[in-house]
């Protein structure tokens, strides 16, 4: 990514909306950028998940709201590993992820809260979720077809795709 978001802050701040979540970096990649696709989960059931990474076009960014649901990771290294073979730049996840060795190893932007060594596939499956909904937490819209600019200063998000 050759775009910095501490510069898209200076030129555009009255056309973004600046993510006030603190998440940790898991992934190798550093910086990323991407259109929005996201996905919201009510139960520990992240099959979903699993075919947004399946069927998402190259280049998007993931977002993943799962954090009102018990403590699990909704991620570890074989789901990463596959988004990253099909193109998928990054990975939010509002939740908890886990392999966190071999996500490092990964040529995928992955944020998250934390980790948790405790799959999903673990625990019972109940309620699906839903795809490509508007997402709201820290203190931003995540809204699928807007576009995410992530790196080590903190993640923006923009309407129309930004250039500096």
């Amino acid at each position: 990514m050759s775009i910095k978001t501490s510069d898209i802050c200076d030129q555009f701040a009255d056309q973004i909306q600046i993510c006030s979540t603190a998440f940790q970096s898991y992934g190798n990649k550093k910086a990323f950028t991407g259109k929005i696709s996201t996905v919201k989960l009510y139960s520990n059931d992240n099959r979903i998940f699993m075919e947004a990474i399946e069927q998402v076009p190259p280049g998007t960014v993931i977002v993943l709201d799962g954090i009102h649901v018990a403590p699990c990771a909704w991620m570890g290294d074989r789901k990463a590993g596959i988004a990253a073979s099909r193109g998928i730049t990054g990975i939010i996840v509002h939740g908890l992820v886990r392999d966190i060795e071999g996500l490092a190893n990964l040529d995928i932007g992955i944020l998250a809260l934390g980790s948790h060594p405790l799959s999903s596939r673990f625990v019972k499956k109940e309620q699906r979720g839903v795809r490509d909904v508007i997402l709201d937490f820290g203190n931003v819209d995540w809204v699928p077809g807007h576009y995410i600019y992530a790196d080590p200063d903190g993640v923006v998000i923009s309407e129309k795709e930004l250039r500096v």
